[in-house]
């Protein structure tokens, strides 16, 4: 009779724990403010509901499930029901300091606060959603204290991959790694007057915003730990891997054309492009740079066990904007897109020790910018085909840019502890130049107006076994980390059709025997040019397909030798095919002086390996010099010409990092501020215009460049970032932030060897490489809410910038007495500049958001000297806030 008992009170309980109950509660933040429109979901299943205008939720689950409670701009919360009636819970905002992070530590108990090295963690999705920024760039330009990026016009390919850079160095300096795998770069090498001349960096816009979690960014040397290209640092982009439905949004945007009087008066010439008048498109606009963002992201649970996949998609059209340029130089502004993005991030657990995960997408971009414009015939140019352009023409530069990528992984734990983690992930990127309202001169009435110029595409393919253990009962834990990796990279160029290259004959032939064959001529008795006018094709002679591999292994370790004190090291061992071996260190510590206050430091050696492109990209262009077309060589490092100037073969950039800082939190108040000191020996730049024509003569150009190992240089700074939360009422809160860097860069040597050092890399050049590092940039973010309603007010400092203009092209030193008179009347200071950006939204109900505002609200434009020699031809160069003005948006988020 007792055990008949007992197995009947055992049915029963069996039966009650499976059984329906109504489960009611309050979501509040930390401040104990209710949430409206959190989402509230039975784990593993679809059932689901919203919370109400006050916070309140009510929902029918099993007695022994988990609920998971999920809003945008707070962290995921998992309760368990345990046959609860009754669940009060509170989130936290966004990606708390105290989270784990999964950059610059291999230790699984590292937070934000607690790392021996600076990390700053961005709610990306909470900004994206909140304001009008719409690329990844624009969001770190004004989020990370270091982290400088401008958009380029006149630029060639710049004008399309914008060029980006942390603490002042260069945008290859940079790694990017998408969960914690290293992202592949983009093929274009910078070339022409830009930032980051000489440079390929990765391309962050290519990565959709709405697909982004949080992105955590590294400020510190990591070659030790992660690798080529971590010199500056590391950019960590954590994928979205909700599972709380769809959500999506829509922005629309534009550019106040609202540039000011006076402009004309200042130069005394006529200018395009003022006001929204006399504009290159014969429209008369009081806006322009139209932009529409939709995006949309789905996540749905795949097991009970935390499998998910999370889908994002993302269209963007962005039309071009104009802005005052002189009459060679009518096209000046941003350029234009049409992009469409696709990112899956999933995870599928096996059993309780194996998880399968993947993630990846592709990314295109059509894209449009103008070059510098022509004049007519009758004026002059004889780049112009008078029965196609009477008047002269403008050409544009468009591209169609291509990335794709795929990452596919397996993590398991062992069962002496160990974890392991094997990955492949694969990135191309794909960049082709369509060059439209051009002519090819040579060819005369016969030359077409729109070219295909061929382009360049680099592929990167990374193996990764990566091992890992925490050890609770070694000191007060050590975490043990080594792995391997095997990377292979290819890169290439291929040519475009041949009048966007040729040079034809009076017959209108292609030439292909100049001893035969005459040049066509105009009326003066002067050749005719051949190619594509903008942008000149890419010629079967410059066609490349490199390869390279190599392998690395590294060792990295952390001991808290105390609850206080924490010791870290890596080593790192690669070897590459093409230039040989590096080896690198790191040692790093952390030293809690109180619960509140961390003192933390760290030293490493660094490298950076020449990119493919610098080693193998040529090209034959049309450099503008005082509104003139200059035919100009880049020379590949490889090449016969590059070795009769006397330029080496390159060699990987060699590296030292210091830095020392504090954290402190109290009280919803937090701080970070690190000092740092960068050397980087054997820099990689493009050097200056080389005019031997006993070398030049036979390949038909005025001037030549080359990639080289050509400085040393310094750069030192400070990195603050502050933040502070407080309640100023019963539903009311303020969220202050400050986030600032000072730097300094110096050029402690020009490696020029028995080369002239103007010719090699004068202060032109040099000031390119410094406008990468502005002084300072400080930014006040204050945000307020009150139940439905919430208001972003960000103000933004950027120090003064200097750059030389093109005076030192035209008329170029070649010793201290010219330099010094070129100086006095060549340099250009585009004077510190207080941006206002402003948001406000308002919950309409309990899936639907609205925001309204605007960015650079007081319509702010750099402010140099008003002169046609100032950098890009136009009258604002793209310095710190750009040249586009002010913007006001607004966006609807939603969810269902």
């Amino acid at each position: 009779m007792k055990s008949i008992f007992t197995f009947t009170l055992s049915l029963f309980s069996f039966i009650l724990s499976f059984a329906q109950q109504d489960i009611s509660g309050l979501i509040s933040d930390t401040s104990g403010v209710p949430i409206a429109g959190v989402n509230v979901v039975e784990k593993g299943t679809t059932n689901g509901v919203v919370s109400d205008f006050d916070g309140k939720f009510t929902i029918s689950v099993d007695g022994n499930s988990t609920l998971v409670f999920t809003y945008v701009g707070y962290n995921s919360l998992e309760v368990p029901v345990n046959n609860q009636s009754i669940i009060n819970v509170t989130l936290e905002d966004g990606v708390s300091l105290d989270e784990v992070i999964l950059v610059g530590s291999r230790s699984p108990r590292r937070t934000a606060t607690d790392t021996p090295v600076p990390v700053d963690v961005l709610d990306v999705s909470n900004i994206a959603s909140t304001t009008g920024k719409v690329e990844v760039n624009e969001i770190l330009q004004y989020a990370a204290p270091s982290f400088n990026a401008s958009k380029q016009s006149g630029s060639d390919g710049a004008d399309h991959i914008v060029p980006a850079s942390l603490r002042g160095l260069g945008p290859d300096q940079t790694l990017v790694l998408i969960n914690g795998k290293r992202r592949h770069q983009s093929s274009l090498v910078n070339v022409f007057g830009t930032r980051g001349r000489g440079n390929s960096g990765t391309d962050l816009n290519a990565i959709p915003a709405n697909a982004i979690k949080r992105i955590e960014v590294l400020r510190d040397g990591a070659s030790a730990q992660y690798g080529s290209d971590a010199i500056a640092g590391v950019i960590n982009i954590v994928l979205k891997d909700n599972t709380d439905g769809f959500s999506g949004g829509i922005t629309y945007g534009a550019y106040s054309t609202a540039i000011g009087d006076g402009w004309e008066d200042a130069t005394g010439e006529t200018l395009y492009n003022v006001e929204g008048k006399n504009r290159l498109d014969g429209d008369d606009k009081s806006w322009d740079g139209e932009t529409v963002k939709i995006d949309a992201n789905y996540g749905v649970s795949l097991n009970d066990q935390g499998g998910f996949i999370n889908f994002t998609t993302e269209f963007l059209s962005r039309q071009n904007t104009l802005r005052p340029g002189f009459s060679w130089r009518k096209g000046y502004g941003s350029a234009g897109i049409d992009g469409f993005n696709f990112m899956i991030n999933a995870a599928l657990p096996i059993n309780d020790n194996t998880e399968v995960y993947a993630f990846g997408g592709r990314n295109y971009r059509d894209t449009n910018a103008y070059a510098f414009s022509r004049d007519s015939f009758a004026d002059g140019d004889n780049r112009s085909v008078p029965s196609l352009y009477p008047n002269g023409f403008t050409p544009r530069i468009t591209s169609n840019i291509t990335d794709v990528s795929v990452s596919v992984g397996v993590r398991h734990e062992m069962e002496n502890g160990w974890h392991v983690d094997f990955n492949n992930t694969y990135g191309k990127n794909n960049f082709h130049y369509f060059i439209k309202d051009s002519n090819n001169a040579s060819m005369q009435d016969a030359s077409p107006t729109d070219f295909d110029a061929g382009g360049h595409f680099l592929s990167q393919n990374t193996t990764g076994l990566d091992f890992n253990k925490y050890l609770e009962d070694v000191a007060s834990g050590l975490s043990l980390a080594f792995g391997f990796e095997y990377r292979t990279e290819n890169f290439g160029i291929f040519a475009g059709e041949v009048p966007s290259y040729g040079l034809y004959d009076v017959n209108g032939t292609i030439i292909t025997n100049p001893a035969t064959q005459t040049v066509a001529f105009d009326s003066n008795g002067d050749d005719l040019p051949g190619g594509s006018q903008g942008f000149p094709g890419y010629s079967p002679d410059n066609e490349v397909d490199r390869s390279r591999t190599n392998y690395g292994i590294y060792f990295d370790t952390e001991l808290n030798v105390s609850d206080a004190f924490m010791l870290g090291a890596a080593v790192r061992y690669e070897n590459y095919s093409d230039f040989g071996s590096t080896f690198n260190g790191k040692l790093a510590s952390r030293l809690k002086v109180s619960d509140d206050f961390t003192i933390r430091g760290s030293i490493s050696t660094g490298f950076r390996a020449p990119s493919l492109a610098q080693l193998y990209y040529n090209l034959i262009f049309n450099n503008i010099v005082a509104g003139e077309s200059v035919p100009s060589l880049l020379s590949a490092n490889n090449s016969t010409v590059t070795k009769a100037f006397g330029i080496g073969q390159l060699n990987e950039e060699k590296a030292f990092n210091a830095s020392i800082g504090f954290t402190y939190k109290n009280s919803g108040f937090t701080a970070t501020v690190d000092a740092y000191s960068i050397t980087v020996d054997d820099r990689i730049i493009l050097t200056d215009n080389f005019t031997d024509q006993a070398i030049l003569g036979p390949l038909n150009v005025d001037a030549a460049q080359f990639f080289a190992n050509g400085v040393d240089t310094r750069t030192k700074g400070l990195d603050v970032v502050l933040g502070y939360e407080i309640n100023v009422g019963e539903n009311s809160k303020v969220k202050i932030g400050v986030v600032g860097n000072v730097n300094d860069l110096e050029i402690k040597s020009i490696n020029n060897g028995n080369l002239n050092e103007f010719t090699f890399f004068g202060p032109f050049s040099q000031a390119y490489l410094e406008a990468a590092a502005p002084d300072y940039k400080f930014g006040l973010n204050l945000g307020y809410s009150c139940n439905k309603f919430d208001a972003t007010v960000s103000l933004t400092q950027f120090s003064e910038v200097t750059l030389q203009d093109f005076q030192w092209v035209d008329t170029p030193a070649t010793n201290q007495a010219e330099a010094d008179a070129l100086y006095a009347v060549a340099t250009d200071v585009y004077k510190a500049a207080l941006v206002v950006d402003l948001s406000l939204g308002y919950q309409l109900t309990e899936k639907v958001k609205f925001s309204l505002g605007a960015n650079n609200l007081f319509n702010k434009y750099p402010t140099p000297q008003f002169d046609g020699w100032t950098d890009q031809g136009g009258l604002a160069d793209s310095v710190q806030m750009g040249s586009d003005g002010t913007y006001v948006f607004g966006r609807l988020n939603f969810s269902l």
